[in-house]
């Protein structure tokens, strides 16, 4: 165990800790390893690499674990028996909803996997799957909370709102996995994607999405929100991977639609790296 290093002492510790590696790696984490992502990916899937290089689950699911440290930093605080219910709960559904859809082609279209995201559950489905899904709907019920202001305050406009973000959010995701091999739809309509997929992804985030809200307390989300200057830097995360990816195959939609994303997050202040505070940074600046 390294020189002055110790376990936290209780979970106020912990939370302490964890935002300050953040903020000390944020730039890193943010912005570095969604680019080496790209890059990787892309070399994956045009390059005749070893089979051990191409899509190594375990680099990809690692490298998505880094880069939702931001959000696990700023939501962990927050997890207390109603929200982790909610997230049981939902855990369970996405298995579920994802396992049907693999065997029936209901309600996202006939779809399979091009590569293994990690080990499968029952060899068709990724065990890391929440991982994958949780954070696109949490980040966009977090950007939708920043950008609506007061107006959050609302059910329907909140609700409405997260869930057309949580859509826009797969109209760049999917077609940037289709385009490198993650997964294949039977039927191709809109940059290889059914538009059926889309009408999946509005079941699935709309109880995704009514479930985070009954399950975290908004105005604990408002306060770290505040705390966390790095707490959607999962969406910038994103932003990067995946508009790079679909600005590689020339998906021109997708690239506008992570623009749009990237917009966004500019208008809440929140693509605000200062460089001068990051270890990269300081190395630079001198």
């Amino acid at each position: 165990m390294a020189e002055g290093w110790s376990m936290p002492r209780d979970r106020e510790a912990a939370t302490t800790r964890l935002d300050a590696l953040v903020r000390e790696h944020r730039f890193t984490i943010s912005v570095v390893f969604p680019v080496v992502g790209a890059v990787t990916l892309l070399a994956s899937a045009e390059l005749p690499l070893p089979s051990w290089a191409a899509f190594n689950p375990f680099f990809v699911l690692f490298g998505t674990l880094v880069m939702r440290l931001p959000l696990v930093a700023g939501v962990g605080p927050l997890l207390d028996r109603r929200a982790t219910l909610a997230l049981v709960a939902l855990a369970a559904y996405s298995y579920a909803i994802e396992l049907l859809g693999v065997r029936t082609g209901w309600p996202y279209g006939e779809f399979s996997y091009g590569v293994d995201l990690g080990p499968m559950l029952f060899g068709e489905v990724p065990l890391g799957l929440p991982v994958f899904f949780f954070p696109l709907v949490l980040n966009a019920y977090l950007l939708v909370l920043l950008l609506l202001g007061e107006r959050a305050e609302s059910t329907l406009p909140r609700l409405l709102a997260t869930l057309a973000t949580v859509i826009l959010v797969d109209l760049v995701l999917d077609p940037g996995a289709v385009a490198i091999g993650f997964w294949e739809y039977e039927a191709a309509q809109f940059y290889g994607v059914p538009w059926s997929n889309y009408g999946g992804w509005l079941l699935s985030g709309t109880v995704a999405v009514v479930l985070f809200d009954l399950g975290f307390d908004r105005a604990g989300l408002r306060r770290r929100l505040a705390e966390c200057e790095f707490m959607l830097d999962d969406l910038v995360s994103f932003v990067l991977l995946w508009g790079g990816i679909n600005l590689f195959y020339a998906n021109w939609v997708p690239v506008g639609l992570a623009a749009l994303l990237g917009a966004g997050l500019v208008r809440t202040e929140r693509f605000d790296f200062d460089l001068s505070e990051t270890r990269l940074g300081r190395a630079v600046w001198r």
